[in-house]
Order: structure tokens, then sequence, then C-alpha cells
């Protein structure tokens, strides 16, 4: 390849050169120093460059020494970063846009899915409880509520059983539109309870069989000097079985579920019972008492004092 004409070498060759000089100045602060400090510096840093080309065999022209000194001054050929800047940092962000944007995708797709997540797990499941909820008290409870008291109303004619099934209806009412559902719900399943007791009917029997007393007596503890009698009987449904019954004792007050209680009766009672076992073992009128449908009360066949109790 031929070489190039000398007059396209000299611009590039003057500014290597020139460039070069001022690398000169640059790494020799001391020099760089110490001609800046004293007047004629341009000619006394002319002098020194020549000088140290000189030793080193490099012949270099003044006008190139003379640029290399103005360039130091005026900075030229020296790197200088951009401003900081909001320019500056959209082209960073350009530049490093395939850094950033894979992490700012992987943080759309991790807020999308924890979104889906929440909406999923968390709000549409609320929704559907809310609204569930919603219609319970709007309209399953009032429903049951009334259908229940028309059941009662055409089963019975007991006032008190009446009365109380109004009352439980206008509980039950009041607290569903308050949106007290607990207490909605307890209306509702005290008022079935209530048609369930009325629409029971049983026998309630003397127990006569061995192994387990007929009668009990009790001296309370208010009045050492009486004594009270029970006997003891369970209550027979239609189909032979026994039925559990709620008693409240009247020695502790407290309710219980059993299938077999003591029911307390004048003495007369209790000791014609007595001689009835007495004549061969078995009570031959066991019949206490029977409670009908439509009635919360049972119709006694005998005279009976009010108050039972659990255990003897």
């Amino acid at each position: 390849m031929a070489d190039r004409p000398a007059d396209e070498r000299a611009p590039l060759d003057e500014l290597m050169m020139a460039m070069d000089v001022v690398d000169t100045l640059r790494h020799d602060e001391a020099l760089v120093m110490k001609e800046l400090g004293v007047e004629d510096r341009d000619a006394r840093m002319i002098e020194r460059l020549r000088e140290i080309y000189a030793s080193q065999g490099i012949e270099v022209p003044d006008r190139t020494l003379r640029e290399g000194v103005e360039g130091l001054k005026q900075d030229r050929f020296v790197y200088a970063p951009p401003a900081s800047g909001f320019a500056r940092l959209l082209a960073l962000a350009y530049v490093r846009r395939l850094v950033w944007s894979k992490w700012l995708a992987i943080a759309v797709i991790v807020v999308g899915l924890a979104a889906v997540a929440w909406q999923v797990l968390v709000i549409a499941p609320r929704e559907r409880a809310a609204e569930t909820l919603r219609i319970e008290l709007t309209q399953e409870i009032p429903a049951a509520l009334d259908a229940v008291a028309a059941a009662i109303a055409g089963m019975s004619a007991d006032a008190t059983a009446l009365e109380r099934a109004t009352a439980l209806a206008a509980d039950g009412r009041r607290a569903a539109g308050a949106g007290e559902a607990a207490a909605a719900r307890k209306a509702v399943s005290d008022l079935k309870a209530l048609e369930t007791e009325l629409a029971t009917t049983f026998e309630v029997r003397i127990v006569s069989r061995p192994g387990t007393p007929t009668g009990v007596t009790r001296i309370p503890d208010v009045n050492r000097s009486t004594r009270n009698y029970y006997l003891v009987v369970e209550a027979i449904g239609p189909d032979g079985r026994p039925i559990e019954r709620t008693i409240v004792s009247e020695e502790d007050g407290q309710p219980k579920r059993v299938r077999i209680w003591a029911q307390r009766v004048p003495q007369a009672v209790f000791d014609d019972v007595r001689d009835d076992k007495q004549t061969d073992g078995i009570v031959q009128n066991a019949l206490l008492g029977i409670k009908v449908r439509g009635k919360l009360s049972i119709d006694w066949t005998r005279p009976v004092v009010s108050g039972a109790i659990t255990a003897w």
C-alpha cells in the first residue's frame, strides 16, 4: 500500500504530538506548578519541554510545543464526564435498559400475581361470605321464622306456647335487621326447639324394675324437720322407648338432659305407690302423667308437687 501524502499525515502527527506534550506536562505536575507561578511561564514551559524531548532524541517543532501548552491551559485532550441532570439520567437509563427492563418485568409479574392471589384468596371469599350472610339475614332467617311460627300456631292453642313463639320470632327479626347473625340464628334455633317440644308426645311412667329405686326421699337443708318425697320416673315415647328430657334439679338449679329423673309428689301419692309395689314387687298403676301434642305442660294423672331432682 502506498504511503499517504505528507500533508495528510501532518495534521494527525501534529495532533498526536500535541497530545503527548500535554500528557508530558500533566505527568510532570511539579514542573507545571512551578512554571505556572512565574511570569513568562509559556516561554519557560516551552523551553523545558524542548529540553525534555531533546534528551530523548525527539525533535518537536515550537509550534507543536506552543499548542501543547495552550491545550494544557484549556484542558484540551482531557475527558470530562457529562454533568449530572435529567438528560444524563435518561441516557444512562437507555444504556442500561436491558438490565432494568428485566427487573421491571419481573416486578410487574410479581405484583400482578400478588394482586390476583389477593383477589382470589381474600377479596372474593370475603365478598361471597358477605353476600351469603346478607341473603341469610334478609331472606333465609325471616322465612324460617315465619315458617316455624306458622307451624306452631297451626299446631297449638296453648297460650303460653303461642306467646313464647311470637316473642322469639320478633327477637329473630330484630336481630336479623340489625345484622346480629348469632342472635338471629339462636332465635330460629329456639323457635324450632319450641316446635319440637310441642310436637313431642310421651307418657310419664313410674320406674318399676330391679336395680332402680321407685321412690326416694330427701330432708332439705333449709328445713331439717320435714321430708320431701319423689317418685323415680321416665318419659316413654309412642314407640315404647325412653325419651331424653331437660330437667332442672331443685337441689342445684342446673338443667340436665336425662332419661330418668325423680318427680316430687305429695306423701300420700308416694305412700300409695310404695304400697302398690310392696304387694307383688310391681307398680301396677305406673302412669303418672301424659304429654300431648300442642302443649308444653304435662297433664298429671296423679297429684304432683313442683320440683324434681336428677341425682340421688
